[in-house]
């Protein structure tokens, strides 16, 4: 059977696989504890469904502008500039079917074959395989601990060629957490402009800080910068709408066209209904949002003491997102039966397969020495999760 080499190339998300493995598990009556989910555990608002709900009586199930109902996309303009203070018109604004379909839309209209994006990473598992997918090449830039997982600039710097056509900005950072400092964001926004890149910004866990962190969208440090930045942004976190797959980006007009003309011999227009229901979450107060991200801080503080008082475990505060990735790299040469932990996916199958514990491998976001575990789970999952990590480690052998 002919596959093209362009499905070859594309690897499957390890976050999916994960989740579905565990899921099935648990179907098959397995007590598995999953930390895999990128996605709140708390339902979609009421008044958010009760918008869809709406929107179904009224008979709102027909096709819509591939770009976004207009209501929306100027909701979306009123949001930019009431929380990034960010001035956009709606021609400016495409809806796409959730945030990655915007990133990828994005990647589609900005690369040609053989251009280079740079990513810093750990990077979230689908921006290679996008830069791929549109015949690009990815460039790392690693960053661990000993900087917050904040790349240097410099190092960015060291990164850029003839080719480079953008650099990747995600923050708060899946799966790190990480959240950018504003000085970092105006050097990166400096090597933009002077070597005439496009900036793509993730936000999407923009709501999502702790500590007095701030979130800083990079499109805001001067309109020069903005001109070159793709702000990619969705109701999937914030609003807990994971599963109504609604994205979007904002850009200039130029490059909005070119991601229409690409949604439209693809997707088409995002659901109708989903659609609705957006524009209800975002003309709302964050009433909702907040509850969720104070809930979030204590799951937070729950979960990095707890993985911090396993032996071989070394996890950073995580500034933003709803992520720990701990340092595991101290348990590896360590034995379970006759095989050795010789990695983050040998360490993840083992805490599956003993400990009844769904996590994500390092490996899969550019970083085998970690692992990502979410904490959009109960207190009570936590906790039981970190008594049975805590067993496991304990029942290796050297």
């Amino acid at each position: 059977m002919f596959i093209s080499q362009r499905a070859q190339r594309t690897s499957p998300s390890p976050t999916l696989a994960i989740t579905a493995k565990a899921r099935k598990m648990r179907e098959e009556g397995v007590d598995v504890l999953s930390f895999g989910a990128g996605e709140p555990d708390f339902d979609t608002p009421e008044f958010i469904k009760e918008a869809a709900i709406a929107a179904l009586r009224d008979g709102f199930t027909k096709y819509t502008p591939t770009a976004g109902i207009e209501p929306l996309r100027q909701a979306i303009c009123d949001k930019l500039w009431r929380d990034n203070g960010l001035k956009y018109e709606p021609n400016q604004i495409i809806v796409t079917c959730g945030g990655k379909h915007a990133l990828y839309n994005a990647f589609q209209v900005i690369c040609d074959p053989g251009d280079e994006v740079i990513i810093p990473a750990p990077y979230w598992v689908s921006y290679p395989e996008m830069v791929k997918l549109a015949e690009g090449v990815p460039v790392y830039v690693y960053a661990d601990e000993s900087t917050n997982f904040v790349p240097v600039v410099e190092a960015i710097r060291e990164k850029i060629t003839p080719r480079t056509r953008a650099i990747v900005v995600n923050s708060p950072c899946n799966p790190t957490g990480a959240v950018f400092p504003r000085p970092t964001l105006k050097q990166i926004a400096a090597l933009a402009l002077k070597h005439d890149l496009y900036i793509i910004s993730d936000e999407i866990y923009e709501k999502m800080v702790y500590d007095g962190h701030e979130h800083c969208s990079i499109a805001s440090l001067g309109e020069e910068v903005k001109k070159r930045t793709i702000l990619i942004n969705g109701m999937s976190k914030a609003y807990s709408m994971t599963g109504w797959r609604i994205g979007y980006a904002a850009a200039e007009r130029e490059l909005i066209s070119a991601m229409t003309r690409i949604q439209d011999q693809s997707t088409s227009n995002p659901t109708s209904i989903a659609q609705k229901a957006a524009l209800a979450a975002l003309q709302a107060p964050d009433d909702a949002v907040k509850q969720m991200v104070s809930a979030f801080a204590e799951r937070r503080r729950v979960i990095v003491d707890g993985l911090n008082s396993i032996p071989g475990f070394r996890c950073a505060q995580p500034g933003g997102a709803f992520y720990a990735f701990p340092n595991v790299s101290a348990l590896y040469g360590k034995r379970w039966g006759d095989r050795v932990i010789n990695g983050s996916d040998a360490f993840a199958e083992y805490l599956l397969e003993v400990a009844r514990v769904a996590v994500v491998p390092g490996s899969g976001f550019g970083a085998d020495e970690n692992i990502r575990l979410s904490y959009a789970c109960s207190l009570d999952t936590i906790r039981n999760g970190i008594a049975r990590i805590a067993q496991a480690v304990e029942a290796l052998s050297q």
